[in-house]
């Protein structure tokens, strides 16, 4: 007996849904001039398929190609004069990054001891960048590893919405003379071969020495290195870059099932008041920065938001600010989160069950 053709939706009908709200949502978000909307619109396209039911997913060859051109973005805001800012103000970059890593370890430890997520979810979740790491390393530590990735993306999300807004209200979008310097003068296939060389190189270095967000971090690297060398600036035509950002934004977006919406759904409020701790935090750090350095207030914000490197730095392009001071000091926080934020996750999250296991032995038993 054949099934009734309700019964066999069409498989295109979720990706149709997927593209046709994007699109509105890009439309409606470049209407009222929201910074970074080839990235938000997508991501809340995403999330609304997810919680519809919609099992689409993002394969992970097209969004290690879209992490690479965003990379190549990245890489492009890195020239020697980020090297001389760093090292005119170490102490100032070093002391911002130390304590953003730092707090994010405490608020985790604390959210552990009180209990109020299960396990050490709490102590993985709340790592700064570096999300797909801190949820491999969460689900080999025994951590529920989906609310690790909603307290992960979650944070992303937030910290997007609130930089886009702050960057349109107090900074606006980047002047024609200046933002539309990150638009290529003109198409020029033969440099986008170049950029997509770098891209490519870049990423298949990253993956091959096996290091965390390879496919982003291999292409800063090169792409950097080639930039302060003065020899190319790889910065990635816009159309490419929009291309990038929709991946971006589904990634992010898809990441919301169902499933995992309705494994979270109790923690959720608790998961957004940590989540706006460390975004206050690193907000109070900003008002330092705008206090004793003269940075202005968006930039700050930019500089020291616990998001993703990779939408901040789409924020950072479409928005009138110092681009070159947020991504020094967001590139210097991620290599560090890299290095470091798995060892303090783990030494908070051996105390935390340290903790269990002796409270488990002076438990009296019947």
């Amino acid at each position: 007996m054949t099934a009734s053709p309700e019964a066999s939706p069409s498989p295109l009908r979720p990706w149709l849904l997927l593209l046709v709200l994007s699109g509105v949502f890009v439309a409606l978000l470049e209407l009222v001039g929201l910074p970074a909307a080839l990235l938000l619109g997508p991501m809340l396209a995403g999330i609304i398929v997810s919680a519809r039911g919609g099992r689409l997913r993002i394969p992970d060859l097209p969004f290690a190609g879209a992490q690479a051109l965003v990379g190549c973005l990245i890489a492009s805001s890195i020239n020697a004069g980020i090297l001389r800012t760093i090292a005119e103000d170490w102490p100032l970059f070093c002391a911002v990054t130390a304590s953003t890593v730092l707090v994010s370890a405490v608020i985790g430890s604390v959210l552990s001891r009180l209990q109020v997520l299960p396990g050490t979810v709490a102590v993985w979740g709340s790592s700064p960048g570096a999300a797909s790491a801190m949820v491999i390393m969460a689900q080999a530590y025994g951590a529920d590893a989906r609310l690790v990735a909603v307290m992960t993306y979650t944070r992303v999300v937030c910290v997007a919405v609130v930089a886009s807004l702050l960057s349109l209200l107090f900074a606006g979008r980047a002047p024609a003379a200046e933002g539309m310097a990150l638009a290529d003068p003109g198409f020029d296939p033969a440099r986008l071969s170049l950029v997509l060389a770098v891209a490519l190189a870049g990423a298949v270095a990253g993956r091959l020495a096996r290091i965390p967000a390879g496919a982003l971090l291999g292409p800063i690297a090169l792409g950097a290195a080639l930039n302060i060398a003065g020899l190319f600036d790889p910065h990635p035509p816009q159309l490419v870059l929009g291309l990038a950002y929709a991946l971006v934004g589904w990634r992010l977006g898809l990441n919301f099932t169902r499933e995992t919406l309705a494994a979270a759904g109790k923690a959720m409020p608790r998961i957004l008041l940590a989540m706006l701790i460390l975004i206050a935090f690193c907000g109070g750090l900003a008002m330092l920065l705008v206090r004793f350095a003269g940075i202005d207030p968006v930039t700050a914000y930019l500089a020291t938001s616990p998001g993703g490197m990779d939408s901040v730095a789409i924020i950072a392009a479409s928005s009138n600010v110092d681009r070159p001071f947020v991504m020094a000091l967001q590139a210097l926080r991620f290599l560090v989160v890299l290095v470091t934020g798995p060892t303090v996750a783990r030494f908070v999250a051996n105390r935390h069950l340290a903790r269990e296991r002796q409270r488990s032995a002076e438990r009296p038993r019947d």
